[in-house]
């Protein structure tokens, strides 16, 4: 959906999370989880995970400066193109599993100076 050897996101809590302006249409894969989109440019925006239901994952290139979120956790590799590379700590061939998802989330807030 990136057409890009990139997607680049930032997951955010859904309690922190909210449009402030227009109204987002669903596009893209139409599964379990939802892809919203601007209705005018068709602007891929942000995604609600069906699996974390808590989590809102926002396009970086949606924030003022995209360029403070390094990324941390680089997904579906097992598909990446061989010169891909990315800074990110950890790596999965797809998702990380679910009992990864707690440490994870908790490592990265500590690596950003987020108050625990």
């Amino acid at each position: 959906m990136s057409s890009s050897a990139f997607s680049l996101s930032v997951a955010i809590p859904v309690d922190g999370f909210r449009v402030v302006e227009g109204e987002p249409v669903i596009g893209g894969l139409h599964g379990a989880t939802k892809h919203f989109f601007c209705p005018h440019c068709l602007t891929w925006m942000y995604s609600r995970p069906d699996r974390l239901d808590f989590l809102v994952n926002l396009r970086t290139t949606m924030l003022d400066a995209p360029e403070t979120f390094a990324p941390f956790v680089e997904t579906c590799t097992g598909e990446k193109l061989p010169w891909a590379r990315t800074p990110a700590r950890h790596s999965y061939p797809a998702f990380p599993p679910m009992e990864d998802m707690e440490r994870l989330i908790r490592e990265y807030a500590e690596s950003v100076g987020a108050p625990g």
